[in-house]
């Protein structure tokens, strides 16, 4: 996809998925392992919930190639399969979306901060990234994706990078909370002019918490920007049950009631992150009267 065929595509409201981790880890995925490996390992898994995604209306999906970068695979002794990783990763997306739908190459944090004192630079950041987005750009993704990011420094290394080696669009979101401000400094609204300047094709938020309490961000968001706004909240805020799993408090039909809103108030492009399934973008569909026809 070239970004003039991105600015088309988001002159209305452009559907996402909804969580990847969490549906697999009711599927039977452990916690604390390469989850790239485990998605290679369970096609079927995968595929399942990208084909549910794209049926409910879906119209981008996500690459499960969210931890394929170097630095996080070397931390499982993998670093030297990440080609064959997210190549793979890819080709599970594209099949599973069957042309009805974009796959987006999704990268995100090393976990790191960029810092004097952690000794972690720009370069190495900007390296990181090149790397992974070069393969994912050769596997055939329409877009890339840099979500979950913490460090606002560390996104602007991934657009760097990003334009280094492909004209895909890349699009940002940072991962927040209520009120704006983001882990490791500066708030979203920073992040998004700074980000919107460095060439991302759309600027947003995931994660973290629930789409009712975004609206102002996204709001602020998209009066100081002039790209596409993302929102992929959470299902509202998660409690962590006896087991030690986290509940969400947020059902599809007020998730997608508080997503008419976001997107009433500046949100272009919208989906879910961690607690949400297939039923909340297909109530969010429903509600939006948004059709899932690539094209």
């Amino acid at each position: 996809m070239t970004k003039q065929e991105f600015q088309k595509l988001t002159q209305k409201l452009l559907l996402l998925d909804g969580a990847t981790g969490s549906n697999l880890m009711a599927k039977g995925m452990p916690r604390g392992i390469c989850t790239e490996i485990w998605v290679m390992e369970h096609k079927d898994i995968i595929q399942e919930l990208q084909k549910a995604y794209v049926e409910a209306g879906s119209r981008l999906i996500y690459a499960p190639t969210f931890g394929g970068n170097r630095l996080s695979l070397a931390s499982h002794g993998l670093a030297d399969h990440i080609e064959e990783i997210n190549r793979t990763l890819v080709s599970y997306a594209k099949e599973a979306a069957d042309g009805r739908a974009y796959v987006a190459g999704d990268i995100t944090t090393s976990g790191k901060i960029i810092s004097p004192e952690s000794g972690y630079t720009y370069e190495m950041a900007y390296d990181n990234y090149c790397e992974q987005i070069r393969i994912l750009n050769e596997a055939g993704v329409d877009c890339i994706i840099a979500e979950t990011m913490i460090n606002i420094e560390e996104t602007l290394a991934a657009v760097d990078a990003a334009q280094s080696v492909c004209d895909l669009p890349i699009l940002c979101t940072m991962t927040v909370e209520a009120d704006g401000s983001i882990f490791s400094g500066g708030n979203a609204i920073e992040a998004a002019v700074s980000l919107e300047g460095a060439g991302a094709s759309a600027v947003g938020i995931n994660c973290s918490v629930g789409p009712d309490q975004l609206i102002s961000v996204v709001r602020n968001i998209k009066e100081n920007v002039s790209i596409p706004v993302i929102a992929k909240p959470n299902a509202g805020m998660p409690q962590i049950d006896d087991q030690g799993n986290a509940v969400y408090s947020m059902g599809p039909a007020d998730f997608a009631r508080h997503m008419k809103v976001l997107a009433e108030n500046g949100a272009t492009i919208i989906g879910g992150c961690c607690g949400t399934t297939p039923d909340y973008i297909r109530e969010t569909a429903r509600l939006l009267n948004l059709i899932s026809d690539v094209g």
